[in-house]
């Protein structure tokens, strides 16, 4: 096997596989939100659209502290980077246990979305450094399975114990013990080395010159991946979000049998990344991307015909076509950049899960109309993605 065709580097192996478990605990953390939606809904007796303030609250945290979160990692590095969103992510969880008594947990939601910001910001450039860039968006791909898989262990776990009969339904349980090991990831790292990536001369001026944003912001490439992630997360974060409620709306199935079938979807999704780093060994990332979002285009077209089952397959199958689309954008947004602005890009792209507030209007347009129109939301979102992948592909 070449150096071109390797998936890392024999020095990065463990750095490579301590960073992949990061995603598995981000992935479990927002994936909780989907299924806090409808509990929430329940318990308190409010709609859709009022529950969505459970991501707009989550994901407001990652657009505030983007940019905060690129520039300590530039001056601090990643690993101090990695310790201290793991820092605010065990915080913000623990925090669930007082909050409990008061009712309120929207704060603890908040500094929970501003440790992930610090996780993802570090670790998803991090990855596509450690070895050749040919096969960035494979490695990458790889890492975000594990991200699927933490989407997988929430929905089920976090599931079976909201909805099961009998519960107490009691929030602060599932959020105290991630909390706890949180912390105890955090102390791992910070007794751990990453090796830092070396910034040369001739890298930067390979890539692009100069470190600030003004100078990633003239990267039209970039800039064209920032609203196709940005577009890609309104759409994928919509339909997590919205899933269990447009299944029990529909009258298709009960809250349990909701959260199971959801977690097949996560299955699916997981599943779906792990092949996508296979196959993109061998074919370009550009052109998975675009048969990828051909397919999520046709999934979301078939969901909104309200055919029954036929639409309720779409939708789960929706989740294999998009399993490659985050973390092929961020590396294809990056592919152009040195190493250095590579930090101050991802600073700027771990803003697009604000995209996940448009669940807002979402839940609004199911409130008061059909349950299947509120999919027009992401069915634009993967238009976009498609004509992102389609830009890329006539280029090459």
């Amino acid at each position: 096997m070449t150096n071109r065709t390797k998936l890392t580097d024999r020095q990065y192996v463990v750095p490579f596989v301590l960073i992949t478990t990061l995603f598995f605990l981000w992935g479990f953390a927002r994936a909780i939100l989907d299924v806090l939606n409808k509990h929430f809904q329940d318990e308190l007796h409010i709609s859709i659209a009022q529950s969505a303030l459970i991501q707009v609250t989550t994901y407001f945290g990652y657009f505030l502290m983007a940019i905060p979160a690129g520039l300590f990692i530039s001056r601090w590095g990643y690993r101090r980077g990695v310790v201290f969103g793991l820092i605010l992510f065990a915080l913000g969880s623990l925090a669930f246990i007082p909050a409990t008594a008061f009712g309120s947990f929207l704060a603890a939601l908040f500094v929970i979305g501003c440790g992930l910001t610090f996780l993802e910001t570090a670790a998803n450039p991090y990855v596509t450094e450690l070895g050749p860039r040919e096969t960035a968006s494979s490695r990458l791909n790889l890492s975000q399975t594990f991200n699927g898989m933490g989407c997988f262990m929430a929905t089920l776990l976090v599931g079976q114990f909201l909805f099961s009969e009998g519960s107490s339904g009691d929030v602060s349980v599932p959020y105290g013990i991630m909390g706890v090991v949180v912390l105890l990831i955090a102390l791992i790292f910070s007794r751990v080395k990453l090796p830092e990536i070396v910034v040369s001369p001739v890298d930067d001026d390979a890539a692009a010159t100069g470190n600030g944003l003004s100078e990633v912001l003239k990267n039209r490439l970039f800039l064209f991946g920032l609203l196709a992630l940005l577009a890609y997360e309104v759409a994928e974060i919509s339909i997590n979000s919205y899933f269990v409620n447009f299944v029990t709306g529909t009258g298709w199935m009960d809250k349990l049998s909701a959260s199971r079938v959801v977690s097949l979807a996560l299955v699916i999704f997981m599943v779906g990344r792990f092949l996508g780093s296979w196959i993109m060994r061998s074919v370009r990332a550009e052109r998975m991307l675009l048969y990828c979002a051909v397919g999520t285009v046709a999934c979301m077209l078939l969901t909104m015909m309200n055919l029954g089952t036929v639409s309720l397959i779409a939708l789960i199958l929706n989740y294999l076509f998009e399993a490659i689309m985050f973390p092929t954008i961020f590396s294809l947004a990056v592919r152009d950049l040195g190493p250095r602005q590579k930090k101050r890009a991802a600073s700027l792209l771990m803003m697009t899960p604000i995209g996940g507030c448009a669940f807002l209007l979402m839940g609004y347009m199911a409130d008061h109309a059909s349950p299947f129109v509120p999919f027009i939301i992401p069915l634009l979102g993967f238009c976009i993605v498609l004509a992102f992948a389609w830009r890329l592909s006539k280029a090459k």
